[in-house]
C-alpha cells in the first residue's frame, strides 16, 4: 500500500524524490513498539523489498543516523536521530511560548500537564511535564494518539465546522488502548458536541486505565485550532466532577493566554 502511494506521488510530482522517501519510510519503522528491527522486519514493515532495505539502512547507518549491532545485525535509531526531534522542538515557536506557562501550570496542580497537536487523525505531544509517578510512556515528547479517543483531540475536532467535525468522528481511525477504549462513534459524537458546548475535551480511561484526561484548545487567528492544554490525573484521586469544577477553569485559562498569532 505504501508503494503504490509513493508511485501515486512521483506520478503527480516531477520533483518528488522516491528514494529519499523510501529512506524516510525506514526511519519512520522505528517507534515504542519496534526499537530494534532487522532487514526482515523492516522489509515487512515499510513494504519496500529486501534488497532495497539493505542499501537504504547501510545509508544510514553510514551517515549516522542508525546504529547496528554487530552481533544480532539489527539497527536502531542513533543520537542523531534525536536531532530531528530537537530542531522541530526549536522550530516550531508554539513550543518556547508555551513551554514556562505550562511549566508553571504543572507546579501549581501538581499533576502532569502536555501540549498537543494534531497531525491529520492524530494528536502528537510536543510539551510532556511530568510527575514523579509519570509512567516513562506518557513523559516522551513526539508521541501519537488517536486523536477519537483523547481529550486534546476531542477539543480539536470541537473547534472544527459541524461538516468537518461530523466527518471526522464517522470516519478517522480509533486504536484501542484499553478495556475502556470507545468506539462507539455516536458516544464520540455526543463527547465532541460537549467539548464544542463547555470549552474543554473530557475522557475517562481510554488510553490509560484510571486516568481522566483534560484538554482546552490554545486559540488560533486561522480558523479551527490545532492544539490544545492538556492535563492527566488519576482517576484515584480524582472525580470527573472534580475535574470539572478545579482544573478546567485552570486549563482553560492557561490555554487561552498561550494565544500565538498565525498558528493554525
Amino acid at each position: 500500500m505504501a508503494e503504490k502511494v509513493a508511485k501515486e506521488k512521483e506520478k503527480q510530482n516531477t520533483l518528488f524524490v522516491g528514494s529519499l522517501e523510501k529512506g524516510m519510510r525506514i526511519m519512520s519503522a522505528f517507534s515504542e513498539y519496534h526499537t530494534a528491527l532487522g532487514l526482515t522486519d523492516l522489509a515487512q514493515l515499510t513494504g519496500l523489498d529486501k534488497s532495497a532495505v539493505q542499501r537504504l539502512t547501510n545509508t544510514l547507518h553510514q551517515i549516522g543516523y542508525l546504529n547496528k549491532d554487530p552481533e544480532s545485525r539489527r539497527f536502531s535509531p542513533s543520537l542523531k536521530f534525536l536531532e530531528l526531534g530537537n530542531s522541530y522542538l526549536w522550530s516550531d515557536p508554539l513550543v518556547q511560548l508555551a513551554m514556562p506557562k505550562v511549566i508553571e501550570l504543572g507546579r501549581r496542580l501538581g499533576e502532569r500537564v502536555n501540549v498537543a497537536r494534531i497531525d491529520g487523525a492524530e494528536i502528537v505531544y510536543i510539551i510532556r511535564i511530568p510527575t514523579q509517578l509519570t509512567a516513562f510512556g506518557a513523559m516522551i515528547a513526539g508521541r501519537r494518539l488517536s486523536a477519537l479517543t483523547t481529550s486534546s483531540g476531542r477539543a480539536l475536532i470541537a473547534c472544527l465546522p459541524p461538516e468537518e467535525r461530523r466527518k471526522a468522528v464517522e470516519t478517522w481511525p480509533i486504536k484501542v488502548m484499553t478495556p475502556r477504549t470507545t468506539l462507539d462513534r455516536g458516544k464520540i459524537a455526543e463527547a465532541v458536541e460537549e467539548a464544542a458546548a463547555c470549552g474543554y475535551g473530557l475522557t475517562f480511561g481510554e488510553n490509560i486505565v484510571n486516568e481522566i484526561g483534560i484538554a482546552a484548545p490554545i486559540p488560533s487567528d486561522r480558523g479551527a485550532s490545532v492544539a490544545t492544554v492538556q492535563c492527566s490525573v488519576s482517576a484515584l484521586r480524582w472525580t470527573v466532577e472534580k475535574v470539572r469544577e478545579e482544573l478546567a477553569p485552570q486549563i482553560m485559562e492557561v490555554a487561552n493566554s498561550i494565544h500565538l498569532p498565525g498558528q493554525g
